[in-house]
């Protein structure tokens, strides 16, 4: 994960990044990235990946690929392509058409423009909450938020959930992952709740 999610929202740098990918490539191994949570728009890129200037050889995605249905997929380049063909695995749910519609649905509307608005939401987040009382900290990127707080972070989820606002805890940080297509009145709205639940 080029950003851990259960482990505390942390983004690992891009030095570390490319030292892994140099490490992988000097030795003929394969570079796996797990972009299950951090894929499909939620860090502002397509994948996070695409921003520490890397290429892997797989990569593995879900949740935000389906907009809620049940769907992965594990994407590979030509160093892996030929290592499973075609029948050597079976799903008795893979290639669902309904979750498979879905999916090419979130993929169309994940254009540059889009992107740019979660980039921009994310901008707007880290303005209104670092610095602010009660917060020590902010991580992540895009959409996928980690606030280091005061308060036990357990309290401050208890308190925004309290106020109408779902959110979870990462470690010893709460862990925020609006829907990339949130209206800014509804962001502007809960963030109003975190700050108060962090005070």
């Amino acid at each position: 994960e080029c950003i851990q999610g259960e482990g505390g929202v942390n983004v690992l740098t891009e030095e570390f990044v490319a030292c892994a990918s140099q490490f992988t490539r000097e030795r003929d191994m394969i570079l796996i990235i797990d972009e299950v949570q951090t894929g499909n728009g939620r860090t502002g890129d397509l994948y996070s990946y695409m921003g520490y200037g890397i290429v892997p050889d797989v990569i593995t995605t879900a949740k935000g690929l389906g907009a809620g249905l049940p769907i992965g997929a594990c994407l590979m380049w030509p160093k892996v392509e030929d290592v499973i063909q075609p029948g050597d695995h079976g799903s008795t749910f893979g290639g669902n058409p309904v979750c498979c519609a879905g999916a090419l649905s979130v993929l169309e509307r994940l254009t540059d423009e889009f992107l740019a608005d979660v980039r921009a939401k994310s901008a707007h987040i880290r303005e209104r909450l670092e610095g602010a009382e009660g917060i020590e900290g902010v991580s992540g990127a895009g959409l996928m938020i980690g606030v280091s707080t005061v308060k036990p972070a357990s309290d401050v989820v208890k308190a925004c959930i309290d106020g109408g606002v779902l959110c979870l805890t990462a470690k010893d940080k709460v862990r925020l992952l609006p829907p990339l297509n949130i209206p800014d009145e509804v962001l502007d709205k809960a963030l109003d709740v975190i700050l108060e639940a962090c005070r």
